[in-house]
């Protein structure tokens, strides 16, 4: 029987080269506590990015009481599922970084997609606002409290480092600024970012700490390789691991089928129509068919406002009542911050298709029993 808890998570076998672990320490105390260091981690994809910005977080934590973590990868996102641009601290060391674990952000946008090819201007301000906001939180001194003084950041990048995704990446760098940039290689030359400081202008003399350190998966020649990831399944992993925590911890759910009776069976919230904004993302869609499209759909739960809407997480609308004006949600968001909510977000994060082709499980249409969200 599948389990949405995948073999993939539970037999990666996780190499730590000395050369990552001397990048780590360079990255830790290569410079006084404060101000703190600014890591951003980039290379292609597959490389071992997210691996490498883990074991960073760890060395990091040995010697900060948190680290700040701005994931800019929409498609295979680190504490958050798909979708989103999230900006999270951590306070604990992670000992097995072969297993996936979700985290609530302490702020995060919903860029509604799983690459930034369909709207890079947006993409590019979600990121710079999530920058911003660590800025005043955690470095100015005007804006942030002594408690927050000292907290490091690490950047995690999308593995499109070619044509648009290029300039996309030297745009995220030239804002941010980073004290140390570690880009990791592979044998395949071409596939790799260029030497040096790449971004910077040639009468640019601010150049931080460049770290290069080869992928730490090799082949037979002891080449550093690419490795394969059925991207697909690891995003669908993330969905059914947000969506698992609508239901108590220790609530016997083990296996995709497990998880879609439950889904099918969990009273969903009742929310009104007319309380709520509805915003489609990356596409237009006629006025007479908005409600329709948003039926067995994920959305981001908004909070409306002058810049971005902060998003508050994810949910899935199970069915709609056109005649009592009502959309009915499942959700892990908790009551209180979903009263909140004044927007509803559609991209093209999709529910798993696993979930719904479950035998004798009618999902994810609605059941009898709703929740009221207010």
């Amino acid at each position: 029987m599948a389990s949405f808890v995948d073999d993939e998570f539970q037999s990666a076998n996780i190499f730590i080269p000395e050369e990552w672990s001397d990048a780590a320490d360079s990255v830790a105390y290569d410079s006084n506590t404060s101000p703190p260091p600014v890591a951003f981690v980039c290379g292609p994809k597959n490389s071992g990015k997210t691996t490498f910005s883990r074991v960073l977080v760890n060395v990091l934590l040995q010697r900060y009481k948190k680290v700040a973590y701005l994931d800019t990868d929409v498609g295979q996102t680190e504490f958050t599922p798909p979708g989103l641009l999230s900006l999270t601290t951590i306070d604990k060391i992670t000992s097995d970084l072969s297993i996936p674990c979700l985290k609530t952000p302490e702020r995060c946008f919903f860029f509604g997609d799983i690459s930034s090819k369909r709207d890079p201007k947006t993409y590019l301000a979600y990121i710079f606002a999530l920058y911003d906001y660590y800025r005043r939180t955690y470095l100015l001194s005007n804006g942030g409290s002594p408690g927050n003084a000292g907290v490091p950041l690490v950047i995690n990048t999308t593995g499109w480092v070619k044509g648009i995704g290029y300039d996309i990446l030297v745009d995220i760098i030239k804002y941010i600024s980073p004290t140390h940039v570690v880009k990791i290689c592979i044998s395949s030359v071409s596939k790799n970012l260029p030497a040096g400081a790449f971004w910077l202008d040639d009468d640019n003399s601010d150049v931080p700490t460049v770290i290069e350190v080869n992928s730490a998966r090799r082949d037979s020649f002891n080449r550093s390789v690419l490795v394969q990831k059925d991207a697909r399944l690891l995003r669908d992993l993330r969905v059914m691991a947000y969506f698992r925590q609508c239901f108590p911890s220790d609530m016997k759910i083990t296996t995709i089928k497990e998880l879609s009776r439950a889904l099918a069976a969990h009273p969903p919230y009742e929310i009104p129509i007319s309380s709520i904004k509805i915003k489609h993302l990356h596409c237009e869609v006629p006025k007479n068919e908005v409600l329709y499209s948003l039926n067995a759909t994920i959305v981001g739960l908004a909070v409306d406002s002058e810049n971005f809407p902060d998003c508050m997480g994810l949910g899935i609308v199970r069915a709609i009542d056109t005649l009592k004006h009502v959309l009915y949600v499942l959700t892990p968001v908790p009551k209180s911050s979903l009263q909140k909510v004044d927007l509803l977000l559609q991209g093209f994060v999709e529910i798993p298709t696993c979930l719904l082709q479950v035998q004798g499980c009618i999902s994810p249409y609605m059941s009898a029993d709703v929740l009221p969200s207010a």
